[in-house]
């Protein structure tokens, strides 16, 4: 997948499109992110137990991966990344458009 948990990324389609924010879980089975303060859906919720109060709750809904870029932190633009190595043999991924190292990727 070319996005992680903590990445700032920008949704590019949809009803949120334009939207950004930091990623808050991934699903790599489903193939969907769930992105912070974007898609935002409503839950009627009962109490649970006495005393605690019910009512409509907000939660961010999960939005498929392809549907959201890559905001790269040198540039600040949303951008498509691609998978490096350096001089030691490591990946990393890197900016397309201006080139700059994200971060490092650790074999598992």
């Amino acid at each position: 997948m070319h996005i992680k948990k903590g990445d700032n990324v920008k949704i590019i389609t949809g009803n949120d499109s334009g939207k950004s924010g930091k990623i808050l879980e991934v699903n790599k089975n489903k193939g969907t992110v769930i992105v912070e303060k974007a898609n935002v859906g409503k839950k009627h919720v009962k109490p649970k137990k006495a005393g605690q109060p019910g009512g409509i709750v907000d939660f961010e809904r999960p939005v498929n991966a392809s549907n959201v870029m890559l905001v790269c932190p040198k540039c600040k633009e949303a951008s498509k990344t691609k998978m490096t190595f350096d001089k030691d043999g490591n990946k990393q991924r890197t900016c397309k458009k201006c080139g700059a190292v994200i971060d490092k990727v650790s074999a598992k």
